[in-house]
């Protein structure tokens, strides 16, 4: 069993930043790549970032590369997501996922564990 605690959503202004992080216990943290997916209102649930088990390797949504980055301490079980510049477009419930592989991979298949999700809004 995995547990994951995301923490850190809330309102903030188009341009601004905001770092994301999610907790985890329970499964060895680096027997995983982390991912960041996340879900606006009346749409599915969508990839954002993936980190690899040894933050050597990372893949963003065409959507937040470059504006987004997302990290791991593992020392802490730690991942986060550092959101630079976002826009109103990114308002969204943003979850935390640990795959069931140890390099970046896209689909949600992947994942077999999820957080609760923080929700994200983004004030133009």
């Amino acid at each position: 069993q995995v547990q994951l605690v995301e923490s850190g959503g809330g309102l903030v202004q188009a341009g601004g930043s905001l770092r994301l992080s999610c907790a985890a216990s329970g499964r060895a943290f680096t027997s995983s790549a982390m991912g960041w997916f996340r879900q606006a209102p009346g749409k599915e649930r969508d990839f954002v970032a993936v980190i690899s088990w040894s933050g050597d390797s990372a893949f963003y949504a065409d959507s937040v590369r470059g504006r987004f980055t997302i990290s791991r301490d593992n020392a802490k079980n730690t991942v986060y997501l550092q959101m630079n510049s976002p826009k109103p477009e990114d308002t969204a419930v943003y979850y935390c996922a640990a795959a069931t592989a140890l390099e970046t991979i896209v689909a949600q298949s992947e994942y077999d564990y999820w957080g609760q999700g923080t929700q994200v809004t983004v004030s133009s």
